[in-house]
Parts: structure tokens; C-alpha cells; sequence
């Protein structure tokens, strides 16, 4: 099992062209961890944000009668992917993963199977 650190840079390094790394708290927004980002990627903000992203999508979900969990969430832009992964289970209860990628250098597909692996590691 890893801990936020780890998983961390676990997420940095398995995840050709991340840019910026994230373990977050949903229900606060509050991030539990960070690495990477920058001056143009304030990954604290963002982490914020994506936490209204989720709430938003379960809140539409139950509006619209849709069963079943959310896994995954992403976000393409011009020259990035903002890939959410949340986190299941009784040691991630709350919490979701987030890493920012260089399109340009990323495989998507591969992204998404190193955050789920990630995420079967990380203890909390």
C-alpha cells in the first residue's frame, strides 16, 4: 500500500507527460498532496475546482435517474488532458486523483490504466 507521497510520485513518473499531480479531498476541496504544476498549473486552485466538478456530475446523475459510480472524468483542452480518477474503496472514501497531461506526449489510455493502478495502492 502507498501512501499520498508516493502515490504521488508514483502518478508523475508512470504517467508519460504529466505535468502536475493531485490527491484531493471531495468533500472539502481540499487537497491532500501535490507535485509538479507551476506558475501556468496552480494545482491547489484546480484542485478546488475539480472537486465542483464532481459534485456537479453525481448532483446531474441523480437528477437524470443514472445508476452506477463514476470512474473517471476528463477534460480536453487545446494542448492538455485533466484526467480525475476517483478513488473507491474504504481507504479512499472521498478522495479522487487528478493529473494534468501534456497532450502532445501522453497516452491517454495509458494514463488511465497507471491511475487505476495507483489508486489500488493508495492508502489513506
Amino acid at each position: 500500500m502507498a501512501n499520498v507521497e508516493v502515490s504521488l510520485k508514483e502518478m508523475m513518473t508512470a504517467v508519460e507527460g504529466a505535468m502536475g499531480a493531485a490527491i484531493v479531498d471531495y468533500t472539502s476541496g481540499m487537497a491532500l498532496g501535490t507535485l509538479g504544476g507551476g506558475k501556468d498549473l496552480d494545482l491547489i486552485v484546480a484542485a478546488a475546482g475539480n472537486t465542483d466538478v464532481i459534485r456537479a456530475k453525481v448532483r446531474t446523475m441523480e437528477q437524470v435517474g443514472l445508476k452506477g459510480e463514476i470512474e473517471d472524468i476528463l477534460i480536453t483542452l487545446g494542448s492538455q488532458y485533466h484526467l480525475i480518477r476517483l478513488v473507491k474503496g474504504r481507504h479512499g472514501a472521498g478522495l479522487f486523483l487528478y493529473v494534468v497531461l501534456d497532450r502532445a506526449r501522453s497516452n491517454l489510455a495509458m494514463a488511465r490504466h497507471q491511475l487505476k493502478r495507483v489508486e489500488a495502492d493508495l492508502e489513506v
